[in-house]
């Protein structure tokens, strides 16, 4: 990432991170497919070999889906009282849906935040 001559403007990490683009020139994409990183950028040929989100992403998922979801399903519960078969088909497609949604849009923001941040893997100093 420090080998970066280009010049581009900065841009939001949140927003290129939503939309799944290009952490550099906020153009090109940076998904191939649902949730795995090409390995460059076609627009600007950023190559995306620094992207390494981690665990990051889907414990950002576990919190705020289950928040969610609990709340809601605690609250048809209360409110309704229906038999357990309702909650597994409303709330299981619900979970699956948001679950991937959120956890592209999630490691597409920590990528950028990456990125823009110039962080890589910690190393000890000789």
């Amino acid at each position: 990432m420090n080998e970066d001559s280009a010049h581009f403007p900065p841009v939001d990490p949140v927003k290129t991170g939503i939309k799944g683009c290009c952490p550099r020139c906020g153009q090109g994409k940076l998904f191939d497919g649902l949730l795995g990183v090409k390995p460059r950028c076609a627009s600007c040929g950023l190559d995306y070999s620094f992207a390494d989100s981690g665990d990051g992403p889907a414990v950002f998922v576990i919190l705020i889906v289950g928040f969610i979801i609990i709340g809601m399903v605690l609250w048809l519960q209360v409110n309704y009282g229906p038999p357990i078969w309702v909650h597994i088909l409303l709330f299981g497609p619900l979970t699956i849906i948001l679950s991937l949604l959120t956890l592209r849009w999630f490691k597409g923001i920590l990528i950028a935040m990456q990125y823009r941040h110039n962080a890589r893997e910690g190393r000890l100093s000789d």
